[in-house]
């Protein structure tokens, strides 16, 4: 579901009460890890934390107007998601997958999206450890490269 909202807290308060809690959850454990030079704000009608065109002129190469994606938060019709595109940097995917396994939590997961119902349903100390490990630097190189090939 796509929102119209142009700020986080227009977002959010336009949600109801029990996915506003589980996002707002979320969002403080994302804003706990995110390394310095990301900022957060509405980007696909969904909260979105990017690299900023001052640090990134270049923009998101599907549309460079927009700021370059890191992860987005979202409020979906059937469930909540977490994009998580670090999860393809630095350590492997399957890393992530067997850091997740350990905590005994079910991982529901497509490409970089984790899918949810309920805050209890993520191993939120996983989702920060992969956050703070991709700095700004890393995660435009790293883009680059992939854009390269």
């Amino acid at each position: 579901m796509t929102s119209k909202a142009t700020t986080v807290e227009e977002y959010l308060a336009a949600l109801p009460e029990d996915r506003r809690t589980a996002l707002m959850a979320v969002r403080a454990e994302i804003l706990k890890n995110l390394p310095d030079g990301y900022e957060e704000g509405i980007q696909y009608g969904m909260i979105g934390y990017f690299v900023p065109h001052r640090l990134y002129p270049a923009g998101y190469h599907c549309n460079p107007k927009e700021p370059l994606p890191y992860m987005a938060l979202a409020s979906q019709k059937n469930y909540m998601s977490l994009y998580m595109m670090c999860v393809y940097e630095g350590q492997s995917e399957e890393a992530f997958r067997a850091a997740w396994a350990a905590t005994g939590k079910k991982l529901d997961m497509g490409k970089s999206c984790v899918r949810f119902r309920k805050v209890d349903d993520l191993a939120l100390d996983v989702i920060g450890e992969w956050i703070r490990n991709v700095p700004v630097k890393n995660f435009v190189t790293s883009y680059e490269a992939g854009r390269r090939r």
